[in-house]
């Protein structure tokens, strides 16, 4: 494939007087994942809500399967959006609605019908482990299961580019590392391409330092040694409003940039 699934090219935006994005270019080609990284009010999140077309830049393009969405109208947003998926950090599910709705929100919202409507709920919950939670309500989840469904509900209807905003903020280890392995699987195994926005650098180095493999059914995951090094994850970091750092993590550790240093440590 030679052409990105998804870029950003120049791109400026600005909140007040000053630009929160100053000139912010990069490419992702399928089953790649960007972890974007930065001090709070660099632009992190700004960028994962310019992808699915929730603001608009000042300046530059953005593309999505080589369209540029910049100056899409919100009816063509909407066929763009169908082929994103968004988990937030506080999971925003739907209080009054189960599991199961929650889950099948946009697939009601298309008019899918009710039977396929249940297979495709049931098959993204066995995905994240919580088929058996269908039936619950979301004041009848942890945290960490919240954040699960929120990610089968992103996957429903199976897209090609997956944002993730914090997705790990405020959950133990142990549940964090679950979702991890979550969207490694989705990189890996689906590839799926994703930007991963996150402060939480132990589970950025995780993103970058293990991967998936599939034989007889069952995902093993593995750390990268001296004989295989994961190729298809690289860190962005933002400074400033711009890019400082784009890379492979065993650079970024290496880097003799002081603010890099100081961030890192």
């Amino acid at each position: 494939m030679t052409t990105p699934i998804l870029a950003m090219k120049n791109v400026v935006k600005y909140y007040g007087d000053a630009p929160i994005l100053n000139g912010i270019s990069f490419a992702l080609f399928r089953g790649e994942t960007k972890i974007i990284i930065g001090a709070s009010g660099s632009g992190k999140s700004t960028i994962l809500k310019l992808i699915m077309g929730l603001d608009r830049p000042d300046e530059g393009q953005i593309f999505v399967e080589g369209e540029d969405i910049s100056k899409f109208n919100e009816r063509r947003l909407v066929s763009v959006r169908q082929k994103i998926g968004m988990v937030f950090q506080e999971s925003a599910l739907f209080d009054s609605l189960t599991v199961r709705e929650n889950v099948a929100y946009r697939l009601y919202e298309l008019g899918v019908d009710e039977n396929e409507i249940e297979g495709k709920v049931r098959q993204s919950l066995g995905f994240v482990g919580l088929e058996d939670a269908i039936d619950k309500m979301p004041s009848e989840l942890s945290g960490g299961m919240k954040r699960r469904v929120a990610l089968a509900r992103a996957l429903i209807d199976e897209p090609e580019i997956m944002l993730y905003d914090e997705p790990t903020a405020g959950l133990d280890p142990v549940t964090s590392k679950k979702i991890n392995e979550l969207i490694i699987t989705l990189r890996d195994i689906k590839s799926v391409t994703g930007v991963f926005v996150t402060h939480r650098m132990r589970d950025a180095f995780t993103l970058a330092t293990e991967y998936a493999t599939n034989g007889d059914g069952q995902t093993t995951f593995h750390t990268e040694d001296n004989f295989i090094c994961i190729a298809n994850t690289r860190f962005l970091m933002l400074h400033n409003g711009k890019i400082i750092f784009e890379g492979p993590d065993e650079v970024l550790r290496r880097s003799k940039d002081e603010y890099i240093k100081r961030f890192l440590a």
